[in-house]
Formats: structure tokens, C-alpha cells, sequence
């Protein structure tokens, strides 16, 4: 940009230059823009052929985008509006400020909707559609920080209790009254839609919603519409990687159903978003680059008379070279500083505002606060075809905070106000509250019948109905019984196959199915062919909005890469976060768009939930149904990939989402089960809830489903093998105690086979009797345990206790228990309180950093190998007197144990 200014400001002959310009005028004038645009693309091609190396210039002038003489007019009462406005503005001040004038200091923000207060005014009074029988609605990502406004406006409106107003950020004491801090659909089912407050991933978020619903188009399962996603960042925001991560997505694929608004009101939570630069400037080159219509929304009307005077350029030169810090001082230090030190810095423009008073200056509006301007921006965006379109909105932080922390380094922190800022607030926006009832900052509601009422409904009604909406349900769909899953609830033979097979071979039979097979959504993240799911390239599909405009280079072959404008699958790139927030589109599809869909996006687990987790905490909060699928888990299964790729804490991550089911199966059974189950729970039972399961690619022979395994395959354990003894003699806990050792093992996944193989050894070379237990969820048994502990906290004169699933599982079962996976200690170890009592219980796991070497080898170095299994036995039942040291002596140099070996959780 620099550049290209040095070469414009060194004008050889300022003649020729005059009359090139005029030229261009007279074609605009006799044939529009779009054929003076194509005669300078002309120009600049034939330069550059002839070997002109033009400086690319992303930016444009410090204006708004759209002249004053082409804007569209607002149809609004200007006057009625501005009355709204200001109502809504005092009553999401005196929210936040009553809040912290009790005890508990709870916090609020009050000046990031200050700013954006008539950036929303105009969209719900003008553009933003509900859901209703003739329109499918838009979706609003509003910014978090924003929510008190939107709390206040639905005040007024009467969907919201002054007594839910004063419950603003107390949920607890609230009893069910409380308004949450920020959109959260958990807290707040039937109002929020996305949650917003972790800054970057609503941008994100807004992009694969658009993308979704052109997908669900192209695909026949809604209508086509002029439908929008409408996403509100703030301009500080964009510094976070997400929120511009995908823009070039977005702009690739032509998705003219998606705005952004962007607040720049130049500042971060802590002080400028660039001070020494321009933020709108910077994001108008980024945006263009990547595609977008950018829309600069940065002067309001009361420039347009100064700059129609502005004939020989120096105001927007001034504008230019101005940066933001600067025009922070501006708006902070007033209309003299502002005379003297912008104005002031050219004799002419000092002169063109001198018959201004210092108030007159002040006054001077930025775009994004002024009506007239917003609704011309937003008028052009929802009439945008074949491109996404992004509103630089300029705004000031803090609007009408005064002194208070308008435009100031303090504003963000801002809950509190004194009485003398908020009776300048009250002067400055009219609001009908006397000096005497100021000390209590009182809500203002003009009536249910008042003009100011009457007109929000009236708008709100010619767009559908009330927003923020949420729709907590959608339609049923039945559930195919678990005969459905046959091929791998079977044996499968001799033939030896991965659980990531059987999970891949799950979905195929669920593609069968006339009902779910069109709602599934299969989800790459480039990694298809990893998981051996190239087959549904051919199947069913790539998704390309644009079809397939070349010949594969495999297309000769049975699975060939078929890109399709109806495709199935979503291969969203190298790109988790991205391929997660599709999922999360296709997993809030039954609320946004009232159509069920179950999406399974599989990826490595080591860079599921530890490099998306904030994502996969937001799909939580916004009800999200879905399977996640992570693929070649464990720390030892994905033999020879190394630390980075070997994942063994996963399941402790999404055992911290309290909606999120996970599993670690072993069999194909087992994963037919949690599919059905999942089917069921998701889509007939219209659970919120989503499904984390982890796979892996290590190939081996799978059993029968044994007879009544699955309650205990949900619950998360059943009985895989039983010695016969249980522990006692005549078996299953009858009789006196038996004289064989007897001990309980327990594992998940890929350990689960090396528990097998210990019981045998320990049979074979110990006599030591094992009952082996499949336990494909430690976190489901934990849950269950601390559910029944905390019913018999509460329930004391109850005569039959409640008894945890492994307490059940356990009670009869005689012998110290073992458990052994291939995660870190800490995620079997949470079933420990819930054994019976006197149980010793040891856990073996892969703690540490992973290696790259053969299964084998990393099983003996982590400690979780048959050998290592049946050794912690021995050991547990000398502790109890069972067996005796120099067993276990024995175990040691017989299986070639090394006790001096480093701790692999440290080394």
C-alpha cells in the first residue's frame, strides 16, 4: 500500500493524469461502474503483459464504501427508533450496574454493546428473520460482550421479568429466573443458539453454518432460501487465529448467505487494536484477499457535508495518514482536542471547521452509529450474490459512558458507574428517570401499550416473530434395531480386522438404512484414507458445491476421489477446528434448521479434543448431537508415529464435558452397541448429547457379542470372561472361599487383548484364576458412582442404598482388581472410590510421552503388556496374602521384567 502511495503522490504531469481521470468519470457516467471497473482490469493486464510490475494494492480509501448518493434509505421511523435505542442502551447499563451494586462483584460489560447498540437496532428492527412457516430464519451469532443488550431489548418486548433482569449473572439464586452472562443455550435452551464469549469461535462457527446450509441445499434436505448467517466480532477479535482462519473457505466457495459485522470501535480489551496502525484498513485487505465483499462503514452523515467540501483530497488524505490511536484520542479528549490536533493539522481543514463549535466537532459520528448508514450497509450485504460480504463498522467503545470510559484504555473493564455518570447518561439519552430514583439506576419500561412498544412488536412480527429463538426439538427418527449391525456383531472368523473397520463398516449399515442413511454426515479432516474410508468417496460423495470440474487422476479405479455438488461426506482439508465447527453445524442442524442430522467426524484422537477442545466445550453449551470419532488412539496402538501422535488422555478431556458420552471399545460388538444406542439417545430420544469414541488400527480377530452384554457395554462394563470361581468355591459366590487365587482384570480398547493374554498366563503359569471385565468407558462408571454416592448423601433414611454399576459388577467377586489401559493412570483410576470396600485395586496406564517403536515395545516400556499385567496380579495378591514374594520374584525373571528401568512417566 505504501508503494503504490510513493508512485501516486509523484505525479510527472498532473495534466495527463486530469484527463485520464476525466475519461473515466465520463464512462462511469454513460455506463456504470461495472464497465469503467472492467476498462482499468483492462489496463492493469495490459501493463503487466507488457512487463509492469504494479504494486497490488488490497485497500481503499478511508471512506465508506458506498457514496452518499447511493445508499438505500431506511423505511424505520428515525425519531421512534433512536426513543428505542436509547431505552435499550439505559436498561443494559443500569442491568450490569445493578449487578455490581450487590454483593458478589459479578462482573458485566457495558461498553461493548454501547458501541454496538445501533448495529443491532438496525438488524432486528429491519433485516434479522425468525423462524416461521413462511421464512426458515437467520441466525445471529451476537458478539458475548454484547448480551446485556440483547437482554434489555427483550425486555421491552416482554419476553423478559424486570426480576429475571435483576437475576442477570445469578443463575443459582436466580431458581431458574437467572439470565446467563453470555449466550449459552445449556443455561438458556429456548433463547441462545451459539455460544459466542471464547472469542474466535464464533467467526469460525458462522463460516460452517453458511457452508452446512448450502450443503443441506445442494443436497435436497431444505429448500433453497435467502436465509443469512449473521456473525458479530469485535475488530480486536480478529486477532485470534480462528476468526480469520477460514475466511478463504468462505470466499472460495461463494457463501453469499454469510455477514459479518465487524465492530471496530479500535480497541482490545486493554487498549488499542492498533495503535499505530489502522485495524479497518488491515481487515479490508484481508477480507478482499481472501474474496469478500467488504463493506467500509467508518463515516456517519455529519462528515458528508465536510467531505462533499473536500475537493482537493486533504480530509481524506488526513483520514489516511491518521492512525487509531490517535483517533481514540479524538473521541476521549473531545472537540477542541480535536480541532487542534487532527483538523489543525492542515490550514484548509482548519478553516472548513471553523464555523464548528468544539460540541459540533465532538458530534461528528462514526458509520456504525449511525442508523441511516447501517441499514445502507446491511441493505447492500443481504442483496450480495456470489460472495460473502464483511461490514467494517467504526464505532467508539463506551458510546455514551461519558467520562465514564467512553473511548478509553478502562472502558472493557467497566461494570460500575457513579451517580454522576449515569445522570449524564440519562441527560444524554433522555430517559424519563428523576434525580431522586437515580441512585437506584431503575429499569425504564415505557408500557406494554406505549408507541415505542407497539413498534418493536410491530417490526418484529413483519420478520417472523422473537430472536434471540432457540428450537430445543426437532422431528423423531426411529432408531434401526441392533439386528441392523449383524456383519459386526458377529465373530468375525479368522479374518482379522481394526475397530476403526468396524466402526467404518457401522456407518456403511447405517447408509443403508431409508431414514438416518440421508442424515448421516461423514467428517474428514484430509485424513479419509487413513481410516480406510476412501469407499464413500466412490458411495456416496465428496461434497463440492461447484461439482466436479476435473477428471480424477484415479478415476479408473473402484475408489475414486468423486467430488460432487451432492456429495455426502465433508472433506474439510487439513484443518480440525474447521472440520469441528462443520460438525457442529451438522450436529445443531435439528434446532437451526429443524432437520436432524448425525454427523461422525473422525480424526486422530492425539489432535481431537487437546487441540479443539475449546470446541468441543462450545458444542456442549449448544446442545450438540453427533458422533466424534477418535481414530488410531492410544499410546501404543499407532505404532511408529511418536510423541505428537500418540494420545493417551483424551478420554480425561471428554470426560470433562458433561454432556459427552465416551467410549473406548475393543470389539466390533461393542461399537455396534454404543452406535445403536447413540442413534437412539440423539435422534429418537432428542437427548443433547454427543458421542466420543475412540478406535484403533491395530488388526486382530473380534468374538461374538456374548449373550446380556449390552446394558453393561452403555454402563461401561461387563463380565467378558468369567473363571468359573468368582472367587469362591462352587463358583459365582456361593460356598466357602476357594483355595485358587482368584484375581479381577479390567480393560478397554486396544489393553483390553493384553489383559486376555495376562489371564492365560497367569493360569498357565501361576494357577491364579482371573475373571477378565471389558470396561469400554471408565468415564461412564465414574459418573454412575458419584451419582449414586452423592443419592445416598441425600437420601439417608432410605433402608436400600443405592450401588454403583462397578460395585454391582464387583460384589460377589472375590480377589484384588487390576486395570490396564493404554491412557494415562488417571483415567481408570476414577472408578477407585466406587469399589467395594477392601478392594485393592492397582492401575496400570501409559503416563509420559509417547515413542515412536513397535506395539510390542512401547507396551513393555509403558508398563501395560501382558507380562506387566499379570506381574501387577501376582504382586496385589501377595500384598493380600494370597501368593507369596518369591511369586512374584519369579513373574519378574521369568518375563524378563527389568525393575531398574526408568519410570516411563517421567523418562
Amino acid at each position: 500500500m505504501n508503494q503504490l502511495q510513493d508512485i501516486l503522490d509523484q505525479d510527472p504531469d498532473p495534466i495527463e493524469t486530469r484527463e485520464w481521470t476525466d475519461s473515466v468519470k465520463a464512462v462511469i457516467d454513460a455506463e456504470g461502474t461495472d464497465r469503467a471497473h472492467y476498462l482499468l482490469e483492462r489496463m492493469v493486464e495490459e501493463t503487466r503483459r507488457a512487463g509492469g510490475h504494479l504494486p497490488f494494492a488490497p485497500t481503499t480509501e478511508y471512506i465508506n464504501t458506498i457514496p452518499a448518493n447511493l445508499e438505500a434509505k431506511s423505511p424505520g421511523d428515525a425519531a421512534m427508533e433512536w426513543r428505542i435505542r436509547s431505552i435499550i442502551r439505559w436498561n443494559a447499563m443500569a442491568m450490569v450496574v445493578r449487578a455490581n451494586r450487590k454483593p458478589g462483584d459479578l462482573g458485566g460489560h457495558i461498553a461493548s454493546f454501547a458501541s454496538s447498540a445501533t448495529l443491532y437496532d438496525v438488524g432486528f428492527n429491519h433485516f434479522w428473520r425468525a423462524p416461521s412457516a413462511a421464512h426458515p430464519g437467520d441466525l445471529i451469532f451476537h458478539q458475548g460482550h454484547s448480551s446485556p443488550g440483547v437482554y434489555a431489548r427483550s425486555f421491552l418486548e416482554g419476553r423478559l421479568s424486570e426480576e429475571q433482569l435483576d437475576h442477570f449473572r445469578m443463575e443459582v439464586a436466580g431458581h431458574g429466573k437467572g439470565l446467563s452472562s453470555y449466550p449459552h443455550p445449556w443455561l438458556m435452551p429456548e433463547y441462545w443458539q451459539v455460544p459466542t464469549v471464547s472469542m474466535g469461535l464464533g467467526p469460525l462457527q458462522a463460516i460452517y453454518q453458511a457452508q452446512f446450509w448450502k450443503y443441506l441445499e445442494h443436497r435436497g434436505l431444505i429448500a433453497p432460501s435467502d436465509r443469512k448467517v449473521w456473525c458479530f466480532i469485535g475488530d480486536g477479535e480478529s486477532d485470534e487465529p480462528e476468526s480469520l482462519g477460514a475466511i478463504s473457505l468462505a470466499g472460495r466457495e461463494g457463501l453469499d448467505n454469510l455477514i459479518f459485522v465487524v465492530n471496530c470501535n479500535l480497541q482490545r480489551l486493554d487498549g488499542p487494536v492498533r495503535g499505530n496502525g489502522k485495524i479497518i484498513q488491515e481487515l479490508e485487505g484481508v477480507f478482499r484477499g481472501a474474496g469478500w465483499n467488504v463493506l467500509k462503514l467508518i463515516w456517519g452523515s455529519y462528515w458528508d457535508p465536510l467531505l462533499a467540501r473536500d475537493k482537493n483530497g486533504t480530509l481524506r488524505k488526513l483520514m489516511m495518514e491518521t492512525v487509531d490511536g490517535e483517533y481514540q484520542n479524538c473521541k476521549a479528549f473531545g472537540g477542541a482536542y480535536t480541532r487542534e490536533h487532527f483538523f489543525g493539522k492542515y490550514p484548509e481543514l482548519k478553516e472548513m471547521v471553523a464555523n464548528l463549535s468544539d460540541d459540533d466537532i465532538w458530534r461528528l459520528n462514526r458509520g456504525g452509529h449511525d442508523p441511516h448508514k447501517v441499514y445502507a450497509a446491511y441493505h447492500e450485504a443481504v442483496n450480495t450474490t456470489g460472495r460473502p460480504t464483511v461490514i467494517l463498522a467504526k464505532t467508539v467503545k463506551g458510546y455514551g459512558m461519558g467520562g465514564a470510559g467512553e473511548s478509553q484504555n478502562i472502558t472493557h473493564q467497566q461494570k460500575k458507574m457513579d451517580d454522576a455518570a449515569i445522570r449524564a447518561f440519562r441527560d444524554r439519552f433522555n430517559i424519563p428517570v428523576s434525580d431522586a430514583d437515580l441512585p437506584s439506576v431503575p429499569y425504564y419500561h415505557p408500557g406494554k401499550d406505549s408507541p415505542e412498544v407497539q413498534y418493536l412488536i410491530e417490526r418484529r412480527t413483519a420478520l417472523g416473530g422473537f430472536l434471540p429463538q432457540r428450537r430445543p426439538k426437532s422431528e423423531t427418527l426411529p432408531t434401526p434395531e441392533l439386528p441392523v449391525f449383524e456383519p459386526i456383531l458377529k465373530s468375525s472368523g479368522d479374518r482379522e480386522i481394526s475397530t476403526t473397520m468396524a466402526f467404518v463398516r457401522g456407518i456403511n449399515l447405517l447408509l443403508r438404512d431409508k431414514v438416518i442413511g440421508p442424515r448421516i454426515v461423514p467428517i474428514v479432516a484430509d485424513e479419509a484414507r487413513t481410516f480406510g474410508m476412501e469407499g464413500m468417496f466412490r458411495q456416496i460423495g465428496i461434497y463440492a458445491p461447484f461439482g466436479q470440474k476435473y477428471k480424477p487422476m484415479d478415476a479408473d479405479q473402484l475408489m475414486y476421489y468423486r467430488e460432487d455438488e451432492s456429495g455426502q461426506v465433508l472433506q474439510q482439508g487439513i484443518s480440525e477446528p474447521g472440520a469441528m465447527s462443520s460438525w457442529m453445524a451438522a450436529a445443531t442442524s435439528y434446532s437451526v434448521s429443524n432437520v436432524p442430522m448425525l454427523p461422525f467426524y473422525i480424526y486422530y484422537s492425539m489432535f481431537g479434543f487437546q487441540r479443539i477442545g475449546d470446541l468441543a466445550w462450545a458444542a456442549g453449551d449448544m446442545r450438540a448431537r453427533g458422533f466424534l470419532i477418535g481414530g488410531t488412539a492410544g499410546r501404543t496402538t499407532l505404532n511408529g508415529e511418536g510423541l505428537q501422535h500418540e494420545d493417551g488422555h483424551s478420554h480425561l478431556l471428554a470426560g470433562a464435558i458433561p454432556n459427552c458420552h465416551s467410549y473406548d471399545p475393543t470389539f466390533a460388538f461393542e461399537i455396534a452397541v454404543i452406535l445403536q444406542d447413540g442413534v437412539r439417545r440423539m435422534l429418537t430420544e432428542q437427548e443433547d448429547a454427543f458421542y466420543y469414541v475412540t478406535v484403533m488400527n491395530e488388526n486382530y480377530t473380534h468374538p461374538d457379542m456374548p449373550e446380556g452384554a449390552e446394558e453393561g457395554i452403555i454402563k461401561g462394563m461387563y463380565l467378558l470372561q468369567d473363571s468359573g470361581l468368582g472367587g469362591k468355591a462352587g463358583g459365582k459366590g456361593k460356598g466357602k472361599p476357594s483355595s485358587v487365587p482368584t484375581v479381577q482384570l479390567l480393560g478397554s480398547g486396544t489393553i483390553l487383548r493384553e489383559v486376555i493374554a495376562a489371564a492365560e498366563l497367569l493360569e498357565k503359569e501361576f494357577g491364579v484364576a482371573s475373571d477378565v471385565w471389558s470396561c469400554p468407558s471408565f468415564n461412564e462408571l465414574r459418573r454412575d458412582g458419584f451419582d449414586a454416592e452423592r443419592w445416598n448423601r441425600l437420601h439417608p433414611m432410605e433402608k436400600t442404598p443405592r450401588q454403583s454399576w462397578v460395585g454391582r459388577c464387583l460384589a460377589e467377586r472375590a480377589g484384588p482388581v487390576v486395570a490396564a489401559t493404554d491412557y494415562v493412570r488417571g483415567y481408570a483410576d476414577q472408578i477407585r472410590a466406587f469399589l467395594p470396600d477392601g478392594k485393592r485395586f492397582v492401575v496400570l496406564g501409559t503416563d509420559g510421552y509417547g515413542r515412536s517403536d513397535s506395539r510390542a515395545h512401547l507396551r513393555s516400556f509403558f508398563e501395560v503388556d501382558r507380562y506387566w499385567i499379570a506381574h501387577a496380579a501376582i504382586s496385589a495378591l501377595v500384598a493380600e496374602g494370597r501368593m507369596n514374594p518369591e511369586d512374584v520374584a519369579r513373574a519378574i525373571k521369568q518375563w524378563k521384567l527389568d525393575p531398574e528401568k526408568p519410570n516411563p512417566a517421567t523418562a
